[in-house]
């Protein structure tokens, strides 16, 4: 076995085609979009570049493709200068070996940048994309932008002694199933202030949205652990980003007076839609796209991006209210027959006591890890907030 960096356009496109031969005879994989993954490796494409530097390695034997792995670091600002880097994009084949020399080689080169552990499976970017190890929930196809993986990946990892930092909670719900009492309840008293209002995104309006967005994002969420503050600019380009699929009647906000105090954001599934593409995004795969999104209306699935209340709101029934609110118009004039909330961490018992208020279920689960690089320092799991 060989280790090799990619640097050529063809070192490139096998890192990518691993995956193809990977998952070639598993129903439930849905190829990532080509671009997508490349996007992650350019500078103009990917602000991480800003403040971190990457680098990504294929193992081959035999001109055969067996593995890939990407090594990267942010700028840390840990209060305690503990210097994490982080792999990701991970795939092998089931050989402890071949996995060992693909970790092997992402924590020499984080060492030689001056970094004591990294997490792994991550991205080199926001936390929302290409983050965990599955390790529940193999019978699921992948929502867009999430992490897929076979079975054994959780071996690979703990054999090379990754330990667990937090898990990641994916809960499934019919859209049409009914919520529980005990939500409806909570929601009483927000529903009878006028002072608190609910109301869908509008696009004439996307600016003041946007806003709105980061304000309570930046309330509700910053100050949970690995959390970066989002800028104005990083809202404006996500919703830049969303807005060819945005459905405003699924992007929710909730007000005290005009005052912005949460949301339920929430968008069509594109896995659904870009299953037909075979990972290429090209003018067939433009087309293919808009036909299933646009015409047979292929997308039955939506999935919660995120949902947020800020502190100072939070005990009121606001989160209860929200939901109720949109009720109406999800479970009865919208084609979604299903919803996911992804990337609920294990840490954060209220928004999962909320879930569990929608009547969902538990339908994948995500191991994120670390390891340090000095064996004497334990990984301190990150828990309730």
């Amino acid at each position: 076995m060989i280790i090799k960096k990619v640097e050529s356009k063809k070192d490139a496109e096998k890192f990518i085609n691993i995956s193809v031969s990977l998952y070639k005879d598993d129903k439930y994989w849905i190829r990532p979009l080509d671009k997508d993954i490349s996007n992650v490796f350019q500078a103009k494409s990917n602000k991480a570049f800003q403040k971190g530097e990457v680098s990504r390695w294929i193992i081959e034997k035999e001109k055969k493709v067996l593995g890939r792995i990407a090594a990267f670091y942010q700028k840390n600002n840990s209060k305690d200068n503990f210097k994490v880097g982080g792999c990701g994009f991970f795939e092998c084949i089931d050989d402890q070996k071949a996995a060992n020399l693909l970790f092997d080689t992402a924590k020499n080169w984080l060492i030689k940048k001056g970094y004591e552990s990294m997490d792994g499976p991550v991205n080199f970017g926001e936390r929302d994309k290409w983050w965990g190890c599955l390790v529940e929930g193999f019978d699921k196809e992948p929502n867009y932008q999430q992490n897929y993986g076979k079975d054994y990946y959780q071996r690979l990892f703990e054999g090379y002694g990754f330990k667990l930092l937090f898990r990641q909670l994916t809960f499934l719900k019919k859209v049409r199933t009914p919520l529980s009492e005990k939500i409806s309840q909570k929601a009483d008293r927000a529903l009878k202030d006028p002072n608190y209002n609910f109301r869908t995104l509008e696009k004439s309006k996307m600016e003041k949205y946007v806003q709105d967005f980061t304000k309570i994002y930046n309330d509700a969420w910053s100050n949970y652990p690995g959390v970066s503050k989002l800028k104005l600019s990083q809202a404006k380009l996500l919703f830049k980003q969303i807005k060819p699929i945005l459905d405003e009647k699924i992007l929710w906000f909730a007000y005290h007076k005009d005052d912005p105090v949460g949301f339920f954001i929430s968008i069509p599934e594109m896995n659904q839609v870009f299953k037909y593409v075979n990972g290429k995004f090209d003018i067939i795969g433009k087309i293919k796209t808009y036909y299933h999104l646009k015409i047979k209306k292929s997308c039955k699935k939506m999935v919660g991006l995120v949902f947020g209340i800020v502190p100072k709101h939070q005990g009121k029934g606001v989160d209860g209210a929200l939901i109720m609110a949109s009720r109406k118009t999800i479970q009865e004039k919208l084609q979604y027959t299903d919803l996911e909330l992804n990337w609920i961490p294990d840490f954060n018992r209220a928004m999962i006591s909320v879930a569990q208020q929608v009547q969902v279920k538990l339908g994948k689960i995500h191991h994120t890890y670390r390891y340090n690089f000095d064996s004497k320092i334990p990984v301190k799991r990150i828990t309730s907030k």
